[in-house]
């Protein structure tokens, strides 16, 4: 506001020559006004015209009242004339506001901040009143991920001429030497990425060039190392360094060639690992067909009318006939044990039928207990129970003949006989007949 004061105009009259505005002279040496000032008297100034353009009452017609209005007037501007502003009171609203200004002006500038942000490789300078780094990258529009890295952190103090970096994760689907994972890795190429993990890239198999971009939704690679394998072949042993997928590979690559059945110590397809060796059997196969024999099973029937111990074979038992296909292999020289491949049945084998005894065997026979049976026994057989003579017609110890061996109770065969049923046998032949059936050796009964 300014400092003059003005009284209201009581009636309507003329308007002073120079208005409201002072001369310049002597008598108002100091022609500044602040701005302030200039709009309080514009406001002023529209508010009297609004006044003078509102209706009211008539105006007076009288003259005196009119004369009356002027001489306050000029009286008005007489005193304004004689009236020196005072500096001091002038000045210090200029120096309230300079002294405002300034001090605002140095929080201003105390609070803004030159700084340097990199986001994914992207610089940028930036001003910013962010207190740390995370306020500044909320105020950036940055969020971070799990797999991000901020350097320095988001709880770092900002400070004029800092450098900000923030690198975004990728998630890498890894096959590294065969052992597949999953990494994430801020490095944006393929190759920043090898040398974050350590994988060393010289002399390696890498699926993607080592140049290409990796972008954030990230990339499958398959890495093969350099790995040092021996190959050992027809004697000798060759070391190669290789990045082979295979140990097929890194043989070939070796310079042996397989031939035929000619194989490897280790599975041809697998992962060829740092330091391995590997060796190449050389193969040679063939096929061999064999007669072989089936053996026969013996089948035993129980019979009441052979004593206990009594054995007779009904039907001789057949083998029968296998062919059988064998490969024969020699590794490096060396033969091996052959291998059953195929086999069919040429024949049948034919069980053998055995009767086998089950009568319980007497304990004597009256009247021939007392006899020599073995010095009998050993005149006509030699002392065999399975003996039989030229003829055939005689059989077993005593030297039975067929028909009187059934007379005596005896079945089958004499000779197949056990050698106590044999002698019992004997015995009751000798109760009936006496020594007379072994007319040259009967007499040794007696000794």
């Amino acid at each position: 506001m300014s400092n003059r004061q003005y009284p209201p105009y009581r009636t309507y009259g003329p308007i002073p020559a120079n208005g409201t505005r002072e001369a310049y002279g002597p008598a108002s040496p100091d022609t500044y006004r602040p701005a302030y000032e200039m709009r309080a008297r514009a406001a002023r100034s529209s508010r009297a015209t609004q006044q003078l353009t509102r209706p009211g009452p008539a105006r007076q017609t009288d003259a005196a009242p009119r004369a009356e209005g002027r001489a306050q007037a000029r009286h008005a501007a007489r005193r304004r004339k004689g009236a020196r502003p005072d500096p001091v009171r002038r000045l210090l609203p200029q120096a309230l506001v300079v002294v405002f200004l300034a001090g605002g002006t140095t929080a201003f500038v105390a609070k803004d901040k030159a700084v340097d942000l990199t986001v994914d490789g992207r610089p940028r300078a930036l001003h910013t009143f962010a207190d740390d780094v995370g306020e500044l990258l909320t105020q950036e529009g940055v969020r971070l991920g799990r797999h991000d890295v901020v350097a320095p952190g988001p709880g770092t103090p900002l400070a004029s001429g800092d450098d900000i970096s923030v690198s975004y994760g990728r998630p890498l689907d890894l096959t590294l030497d065969g052992q597949r994972r999953q990494v994430w890795t801020t490095a944006p190429t393929v190759d920043g990425a090898l040398q974050q993990l350590g994988v060393r890239a010289q002399g390696a198999y890498v699926s993607s060039s080592p140049s290409r971009r990796i972008g954030r939704e990230g990339l499958a690679l398959d890495v093969r190392t350099e790995r040092t394998v021996t190959v050992m072949a027809d004697g000798q042993a060759r070391t190669i360094r290789t990045n082979a997928a295979t140990v097929r590979e890194a043989v070939d690559e070796a310079g042996v060639t397989l031939r035929g059945q000619d194989t490897m110590s280790v599975e041809p397809g697998s992962f060829p690992r740092d330091g391995q060796t590997v060796t190449v059997l050389r193969v040679i196969g063939s096929k061999e067909v064999r007669e072989e024999r089936i053996p026969f099973h013996v089948r035993r029937m129980d019979d009441p009318t052979l004593f206990k111990g009594t054995e007779i074979v009904v039907r001789a038992g057949e083998p029968g006939t296998r062919r059988v296909t064998y490969a024969l292999r020699s590794v490096n020289g060396v033969r091996e044990r052959p291998r059953r491949i195929s086999s069919e049945v040429v024949s049948r084998p034919q069980a053998m039928l055995v009767r086998v005894g089950t009568q319980s065997r007497p304990a004597s026979v009256r009247g021939a207990e007392h006899l020599n049976w073995k010095g009998l026994a050993k005149c006509e057989s030699g002392g065999r129970p399975h003996a039989v003579d030229r003829s055939g017609t005689y059989g077993g110890l005593y030297q039975f003949d067929h028909h009187t061996w059934r007379s005596l109770g005896g079945s089958g065969r004499p000779q197949d006989a056990s050698t106590e049923e044999q002698t019992y046998r004997a015995k009751k032949l000798y109760v009936r007949r006496g020594s007379t059936p072994w007319p040259h050796c009967g007499r040794r009964l007696y000794r």
